[in-house]
């Protein structure tokens, strides 16, 4: 309920307080109360001038200087407070001077003198008007009375649905109800001053997800309050716009509690979430459902550039990346959570050309980069794809590959469609076996001959280099924590016992295969 300075001054506690100044502006709001500790104006505009709110003091009654008075009056009007009220003054025609009386009334400051009763404490005062700003008339105001009227009115309506959103027409609030993961299912909108996408980005970066209450929020200057909600054992999240910023903290929580407690009357069951379902069904590879969900998705198949799975990036930091990334890409994200495990795909929101497109999918693997940041974080993705076939056909290669890849490449935390390729026709041959097996590994025979600590050593150095360090020397150096001359003499030692130029083009794609198929031979075992 919206509490107003005249609305604080019917209390019991103001019976016979006396307004003495700013009488025009009585209908300011009132959202809090604080006490006025100094005289200071630097203190005073920094600690205790704060729009809407009323301010106690007891100074005013001390000789204080006239201008003193006058620049404090000012200073709170310019701040936007709702009233000035003083305490423990005998005369308040004695004691305040014209002028300062007059200063008020040309700023708009209503100033109220409490009578003078040593038994009066601030903490009175505070009392009574709070408990009206938090819970009104215990909450027997048109809000809740008029929200619970439409909401239990089954002659009139067939559904909660409509019911809710006559409600919510009648007493000028909207509802939006999110999935887990973050997804509109239901929306009640009355106003547009600000997107669902907007306060869904804010809702995230305050972290509502594990809160247990309403947080407010504002939304490019729309209150929203947010709470987790509980339908038919699952996890939703519900956000209330005030529209006129006409109600209390108190009010829109007990609102809420109404509005949840009338789903389960009215035995209300959610509609799925058809982005979700979406993903699901690119995930199982049922492309036929895909295409039947596109549109109730609001996803035009074309649209899609990347597809991806990764682990430990449902964090703070992650948040972050995620949503500025979509800021300033102008790239949607779209993903659903499973633990620790996301999956999820970027979509282009505007039809570009295809150099735009070739950027934007440069984009996409500028982002998987960045979350990589994290030493915990892995990422499995495919970008560049041909719409829902294709997304179909890369979830199915992250979900074979995903596994084995990570032991192929120990070093790698984002694995692009080449690495998980390249693991997926390994697995392939693993699983075949026969003469194609055998062709690859014994590419690998001549380091047998070798001397045994030898071959080995060799053998690794150019699994390293190959498999770990891009064939970059240095970086295999690195790794394997010798001098890059060892890693060079080794090198050259390895093309002896080959008889080849590993660097060859038409060499080094059979031995990348025999060291991944060595490599996963290992995990099985």
């Amino acid at each position: 309920m919206k509490v107003t300075v005249k609305d604080c001054l019917a209390l019991e506690i103001f019976k016979n307080a006396r307004i003495v100044a700013g009488t025009k502006k009585i209908e300011g709001r009132v959202r809090a109360v604080s006490v006025l500790e100094t005289t200071e104006i630097d203190e005073v505009r920094s600690c205790f001038a704060h729009d809407s709110e009323m301010v106690l003091s007891g100074f005013f009654n001390l000789k204080a200087d006239e201008n003193k008075q006058i620049e404090i009056i000012r200073t709170l009007s310019e701040a936007g407070t709702a009233a000035l009220v003083l305490f423990y003054i005998e005369s308040p025609e004695l004691d305040l001077k014209k002028e300062v009386l007059a200063t008020a009334d040309r700023v708009g400051l209503p100033i109220i003198v409490m009578p003078n009763d040593k038994e009066l404490k601030y903490a009175d005062v505070i009392k009574q008007v709070m408990e009206n700003i938090l819970y009104g008339d215990n909450f027997g105001n048109r809000l809740i009375s008029n929200t619970i009227f439409h909401l239990l009115n089954f002659e009139k309506h067939s559904n909660f649905q409509s019911a809710v959103r006559e409600a919510a027409i009648n007493n000028d609030f909207q509802l939006i109800l999110l999935s887990e993961d973050f997804n509109p299912i239901l929306s009640i909108e009355t106003r547009h001053k600000a997107t669902i996408q907007d306060a869904i980005n804010l809702g995230r970066e305050r972290d509502v997800e594990r809160s247990a209450v309403y947080t407010m929020i504002d939304v490019n200057g729309v209150l929203t309050y947010w709470g987790p909600v509980m339908i038919g054992g699952e996890k939703y999240f519900m956000f209330i716009v005030d529209n006129e910023d006409s109600y209390s903290a108190g009010e829109i929580t007990k609102l809420a509690e109404i509005i949840e407690l009338a789903m389960g009357m009215w035995k209300y069951t959610p509609e799925r979430d058809a982005r979700a379902e979406f993903i699901k069904a690119l995930r199982r590879g049922n492309k036929s459902l895909a295409y039947t969900l596109k549109e109730e998705a609001g996803i035009n198949s074309d649209d899609i550039l990347s597809v991806f799975f990764a682990r430990g990036i449902e964090n703070e930091e992650g948040f972050r990346v995620l949503m500025n990334f979509e800021k300033e890409q102008d790239l949607g994200i779209m993903k659903i959570t499973e633990g620790e495990e996301t999956y999820g795909m970027i979509l282009n929101r505007k039809i570009q050309g295809e150099e735009i497109t070739s950027a934007k999918r440069a984009s996409c693997i500028s982002l998987f980069n960045k979350l990589k940041e994290e030493k915990t974080v892995r990422i499995f993705h495919v970008t560049g794809l041909d719409g829902i076939e294709g997304a179909a056909d890369a979830y199915r290669l992250i979900s074979e590959s995903w596994g084995f890849v990570q032991n192929v490449f120990p070093y790698k935390r984002v694995f692009t469609k080449y690495e998980l390729a390249l693991v997926s026709n390994c697995i392939n041959i693993q699983l075949q076996g026969g003469y194609v097996k055998k062709n690859y590994i014994e590419l690998l025979e001549p380091f047998k001959e070798a001397k045994e600590n030898k071959g080995r050593q060799l053998l690794e150095t150019l699994e390293t280099f190959v498999l770990d360090a891009g064939m970059n020397s240095a970086k295999t150096s690195e790794f394997m924590g010798i001098h890059t001359n060892t890693v060079q003499y080794r090198l050259k030692k390895i093309n002896e016992v080959l008889d080849v130029e590993i660097t060859g083009n038409r060499v080094i794609p059979g031995l990348t295969i025999a060291l991944a198929l060595k490599r996963l031979e290992r995990v099985v075992r």
